[in-house]
């Protein structure tokens, strides 16, 4: 009892009892798993690039989301490449080459992430998505073309987002910050 009655009266040693308790405790972010593909899942496109390239727009992708490739092994690959093995096709220094589906990659830092399969890449079997923190829009353009609207106009760009998601993210983090900060200082009472 003396110890807690100590902390309490003594706030720096407080605040350095509860950072020593809760410095070490990881936070856990839950990312949202995604079937790549859908219910065509990870094979050779119908209609090449744009396939692929359609399913990352439709899709925001962030920290600690996973893509799940699902495919036939020894029918396809998922392989993790750079921009230049991406552009080429080329599988000779991959980041990541997975040969057993279903295969996962989490993705772990915001920027692009290129796939493709070794096997079918020049038919179209390949994706960009890009990864951020907080929920922007991802996926990439296709190479040459620009969205149009039915009547085969284009269309002016969106928006851009709104910061709100930034902020939701925050307050979001904060919370769970102070929750175990709280609850330390009630226990110590």
């Amino acid at each position: 009892m003396e110890g807690r009655e100590y902390l309490i009266h003594n706030p720096s040693l407080t605040f350095k009892f509860i950072k020593q308790k809760f410095s070490t405790t990881p936070i856990v972010s839950v990312g949202t798993t995604y079937i790549v593909g859908d219910s065509l899942g990870w094979q050779t496109p119908p209609n090449g690039v744009v396939t692929f390239s359609n399913w990352a727009n439709q899709h925001t992708f962030v920290v600690g989301d996973i893509l799940e490739f699902n495919f036939n092994s020894g029918v396809h690959t998922a392989t993790r490449v750079n921009k230049n093995a991406f552009d080429s096709c080329n599988a000779a220094n991959p980041i990541d080459n997975e040969t057993n589906g279903p295969a996962k990659f989490t993705l772990n830092t915001t920027g692009d992430y290129y796939f493709i399969c070794t096997i079918h890449c020049n038919q179209g079997q390949k994706l960009t998505v890009n990864v951020t923190l907080t929920g922007s829009p991802s996926g990439s353009p296709i190479p040459g073309s620009s969205p149009s609207t039915p009547g085969g106009e284009s269309s002016s760009p969106p928006p851009p987002p709104s910061p709100s998601g930034s902020v939701s993210t925050r307050v979001a983090a904060l919370f769970v910050m102070l929750v175990p900060i709280v609850l330390a200082l009630t226990l110590l009472a």
